[in-house]
């Protein structure tokens, strides 16, 4: 679906990406049995980066912190 929307949307300068923040200590994971130790500002810090790339910036693409993850 995000290579589908980049493909579309690519004409109007709106880059779409796929973000991949990992397991983060929230409300949400609180009852999950295992002991996570990222925090929510780790988690996002890639959503910040995918959400302000320039305009000529990588479209299509499935990214984590250390950079694109393989479709």
């Amino acid at each position: 679906m995000t290579t589908q929307y980049a493909k579309e949307l690519r004409s109007e300068g709106i880059l779409v990406n796929a973000a991949a923040p990992g397991a983060c200590a929230t409300d949400f994971t609180k009852d999950i049995p295992m002991t996570i130790t990222r925090t929510a500002a780790q988690g996002a810090a890639i959503v910040v980066r995918l959400a302000t790339l320039g305009p000529d910036g990588s479209t299509g693409g499935y990214f984590h912190d250390d950079g694109p993850v393989p479709w």
